[in-house]
């Protein structure tokens, strides 16, 4: 029988900070008050991991709990990988953390800490951030989720029926933002992508990315906008666009209506191929502080009307199309699920 005060911790490590959540043994989230510290990822890998275990630390205090409650550990951290647990070169992480066998050395610490061996799971932090979320669309049910959370790059899940990511063979699966846009209904060109693929990935439509390309274009359409005339750099200039479409500016709105329409091309093809029940998008254009609600629904009619031709008939009606809800807390839970769900099995 499982201790109803038992916990699952995670940690969800990004490029500048990371973030600390947890579940109860239930699955029920402990606390949805957002804790952050810096990842230090300059200062290398141990001042990385110090800081992980502070987080948790400082978690377990300000919830009234204690180490030896905590059963398992999650850390939702960007790959690629080498193998389980042992990172390849990241775009935004220091050059010097390829090989860091990142399982091996936090194992080490949580068992320093806490005394006694903690199991701890690694992943993808778009999967795990799917996890979480797919556990809030669909409650008690089993039907499998797809995530597409757009960001500075394109983040993606699929949740199968027991609440675990499709990480693949080289836990490169997901890895959507990659795949080639269908570039012929977009009427676009084939911008570069940040990976090094420049056969036009998903991720330049969608994502802030590939906001440059876009707005360059579309200037050329709008030379009296204040952007056209604007010395600023190019990425102030993108950062702004967010903000000026909440204001009904012409020229952001038909910028974010294309990324739409190029996520309900997306979503069609994931679909085809994964055929789940629900769709969760997320990323900072869902965000309720970040955008108003007219942007928003504007933005999810986009894409399931871009998304409905090319669907199969029986998927038409069946799939449904939601905002994700968990915001930054969504990595870290989801890790903390994952840890979870690899207990009770």
């Amino acid at each position: 029988m499982s201790n109803p005060r038992a916990v699952y911790i995670g940690t969800d490590s990004g490029a500048t900070t990371s973030k600390t959540g947890g579940v109860w043994s239930d699955g029920t989230t402990i606390s949805t008050k957002l804790l952050q510290k810096p990842t230090n990822a300059h200062l290398g890998t141990q001042a990385v991991i110090r800081g992980w275990v502070e987080g948790i630390e400082e978690y377990l205090a300000q919830n009234g709990l204690a180490w030896d409650q905590v059963q398992g550990v999650g850390l939702a951290i960007p790959g690629p990988y080498q193998r389980y647990g042992v990172l390849d070169r990241s775009a935004n992480l220091p050059a010097s953390f390829e090989g860091w066998d990142v399982h091996t050395e936090y194992s080490s610490a949580l068992a320093e800490r806490a005394g006694r061996a903690v199991p701890l799971v690694v992943g993808n932090d778009g999967n795990y951030g799917g996890v979480a979320e797919a556990q809030r669309v669909r409650g008690s049910g089993s039907s499998s989720v797809l995530m597409l959370a757009p960001g500075s790059g394109l983040g993606a899940a699929f949740i199968d029926s027991h609440g675990l990511p499709l990480e693949g063979d080289t836990l490169a699966g997901m890895e959507g933002g990659h795949m080639p846009a269908p570039l012929q209904l977009l009427g676009a060109k084939p911008y570069p992508c940040g990976c090094g693929r420049d056969w036009g990935c998903m991720e330049v439509y969608t994502t802030l990315s590939g906001l440059p390309y876009l707005l360059a274009e579309k200037l050329q359409h709008y030379p009296d906008h204040p952007l056209a005339q604007s010395d600023a750099p190019v990425k102030e200039k993108v950062l702004s666009l967010r903000g000026l479409a909440q204001r009904g500016d012409p020229l952001a709105t038909e910028i974010f209506d294309f990324q739409a329409r190029a996520m309900g091309l997306h979503v069609a093809n994931l679909a085809i191929a994964l055929d789940p029940t629900f769709v969760v998008i997320g990323g900072g254009l869902m965000d309720p502080e970040a955008t108003t609600e007219a942007f928003r629904e504007r933005y999810l009619r986009i894409i399931r009307e871009t998304a409905l031709p090319y669907l199969w008939p029986a998927q038409r009606n069946r799939i449904t199309i939601v905002p994700a809800a968990l915001g930054d807390l969504s990595q870290a839970i989801g890790a903390a699920l994952v840890a979870l769900y690899k207990a009770r099995a």
